[in-house]
Formats: structure tokens, C-alpha cells, sequence
């Protein structure tokens, strides 16, 4: 797995490259294997914008991810850190835990995972759930 990694923020107060190191070795390789992504951390009005015009959503959202198969590139996970710190506080989780579980979260979708019915969340949250276990970041 390679990660292109993008900063358009500096709203970031812990070591995201260490979870991105985590998560890429917690990850199992079955998801995607010899896998390229762009992950570009953004802000709450970069997010917003993004996903209003994409999704037609005028409202900030924590992660979304444009699935793009070219060769062995598979797409791009937008993260918003803003809401990473407004989770994390809300979800009594650490920040660190909360950019797991979205980049986690992100690489699914990209994967060719989805929630938009029971049994596909299931299996889906499942696979999450193992994952974000694999990484021993702290909740």
C-alpha cells in the first residue's frame, strides 16, 4: 500500500504520520495489496465545499473518498481535520484513534466496501472494527 499524502492544513496536533504508519501495517494486505491512494487532509471549508459539489451536501462531513481505478491507483480519501479534533472530543476517543478509524474507514470504501444496506455495513464495520484493533492506537 502507498499513500500520496497531501497537508492542506495545519490544524493537526498529533502525529498523523505515525497512525498512517500504523494503519498501513495493521491493514490486512487482502484490502489492497500493492495499492496506490492519494490521502489529502483538508479543512472544514475545504471538506464542505467538496462535498457539496460532488454530493450536492452543503455541510462539512469527516471523510469521503472518490474511488478512481487507474493500474493499481484506486483513489482519494479527503479527511478533515477539524472534524477529527470534534469527534474525537465528542466520541471521548483520542484524535489519534479518530484519524485511524476514518483513514481506515476511507481505504474500505476505496476497497470496493460500502454501508448502504445492513448486510453490507456489517461486513463492512467488521472488517473496520479488526482493523482499527490491529493498529493498538489508544481510543
Amino acid at each position: 500500500m502507498e499513500i500520496n499524502l497531501f497537508l492542506q492544513t495545519e490544524n493537526i496536533t498529533f502525529n498523523y504520520q505515525e497512525v498512517i504508519k500504523s494503519v498501513k501495517n495493521a491493514f490486512n494486505l487482502d484490502y489492497a495489496e500493492d495499492k496506490v491512494f492519494s490521502l489529502i487532509i483538508v479543512d472544514k471549508e475545504q471538506i464542505r465545499l467538496i462535498n457539496k459539489q460532488y454530493r450536492n451536501l452543503d455541510k462539512p462531513t469527516d471523510v469521503i473518498s472518490f474511488v478512481d481505478r487507474e493500474d493499481d491507483y484506486i483513489g482519494d480519501i479527503f479527511i478533515c481535520a477539524d472534524l477529527v479534533k470534534e469527534q474525537a472530543i465528542l466520541y471521548n476517543n483520542s484524535e489519534e484513534w479518530e484519524f485511524a478509524f476514518l483513514l481506515i474507514h476511507g481505504i474500505l470504501h476505496l476497497s470496493g466496501y460500502d454501508h448502504k444496506n445492513d448486510e453490507e455495513e456489517k461486513i463492512m464495520f467488521e472488517k473496520q472494527d479488526k482493523i482499527i484493533k490491529n493498529t493498538n492506537i489508544k481510543k
